[in-house]
């Protein structure tokens, strides 16, 4: 029987001495920014903190309030937030904010169950923020969390399956001690010590204490269903330039990088386009030249873009023409890759 009062006790001095240090996270004896804490839980919902701090860093000289960012422009966003993947983030962290500043004063809910009524919101994220900048007895468990649950009582039930139990066994642990500080130890210990495939066992202070590290293979866990195969599509994208300037268009709201700019593409689908195919879609009649392919790879698929490019003499009202440069940093990675091309 695993006794929590020990794995709190060594988590917890484990973790007033081995904390990281982190852009959003307030000093000892600071209390934590509901609004920094928000923002960067949105941030890391689909990316790594190395890839994440830059763009936190960059929001908070330009916004570094709720009401900055609600009153912000909405293209001024979905541009700062290109290379962050899921685009749709970006128009619920907007739609927050303004809620925030409209329905609530500027402040955050202080509750789980009011923090998951604001857009964007979900289960994980409202209780890391009512644990971290709240200090709220709140079950927070991310990725990292299920991987020192699942070594730590050896469950033998596969992900995603697992989650429940997973989730579960994670509340037994929560104390109204130093909740904020708990579930950052617990995250932190997974990034650092309880690594996916190769756990620093003998640095991890729940080392006496973990069933999977007694029983000899702690990295097998936690157990894994097979994947399914990620399916592929195709389609074409086209760069028209004219005097040093891209043209560029503006996603609908809706749907994968919904809102953002980009170049013009086909609909993307299972079979590849002919060229005939692609160039009877393409955004204008012009002088269409292959120019190679470009791969990208998006949680749910991958992706293989025909690249056509032409030079056209005027600018067509209907397109955004932006410099190549500013283009370059104000779109998505897949239409980066297709300017950058050669």
């Amino acid at each position: 029987m695993l006794s929590v009062a020990k794995i709190r006790r060594s988590l917890l001095a484990w973790y007033d001495a081995n904390a990281r240090v982190l852009a959003w996270r307030a000093r000892p004896g600071e209390r934590a920014d509901p609004y920094r804490v928000w923002l960067s839980e949105i941030m890391l919902q689909q990316t790594t903190t190395p890839h994440a701090t830059p763009y936190f860093l960059a929001f908070t000289r330009r916004w570094p309030g709720v009401a900055d960012l609600a009153a912000a422009d909405d293209g001024e966003v979905m541009a700062a937030w290109a290379g962050l993947g899921y685009y749709a983030r970006a128009r619920n962290l907007l739609a927050c904010a303004r809620r925030v500043a409209a329905d609530h004063g500027g402040v955050f809910p202080s509750t789980v169950e009011g923090l998951q009524a604001l857009p964007g919101v979900g289960p994980y994220t409202a209780a890391a923020i009512a644990a971290i900048a709240f200090d709220a007895p709140a079950n927070v468990v991310d990725g990292n969390v299920e991987r020192v649950v699942a070594r730590l009582f050896a469950v033998e039930t596969p992900l995603p399956a697992a989650k429940v139990e997973l989730t579960r066994l994670a509340a037994t642990m929560v104390t109204a001690e130093r909740p904020g500080d708990w579930a950052q130890a617990l995250m932190d210990l997974g990034a650092t010590i309880c690594r996916p495939g190769a756990p620093l066992c003998g640095d991890c202070p729940l080392t006496d204490e973990c069933v999977a590290r007694a029983g000899g293979a702690p990295e097998s866990y936690p157990r894994k269903a097979p994947k399914a195969a990620r399916p592929h599509r195709h389609g074409a994208v086209f760069r028209l330039t004219h005097a040093g300037a891209v043209a560029l268009v503006r996603r609908p709201p809706k749907g994968l990088l919904g809102g953002m700019l980009g170049l013009p593409t086909t609909p993307w689908r299972a079979a590849p386009f002919t060229d005939a195919e692609a160039l009877a879609l393409a955004p204008r009649a012009a002088s269409w030249r292959p120019a190679g392919h470009v791969e990208h790879v998006f949680t749910h698929f991958s992706l293989t873009l025909a690249l056509y490019e032409a030079e056209t003499t005027a600018r067509d009202p209907e397109f955004t023409w932006t410099p190549l440069s500013e283009a370059r940093a104000a779109t998505p990675s897949v239409f980066r890759k297709a300017l950058t091309s050669p």
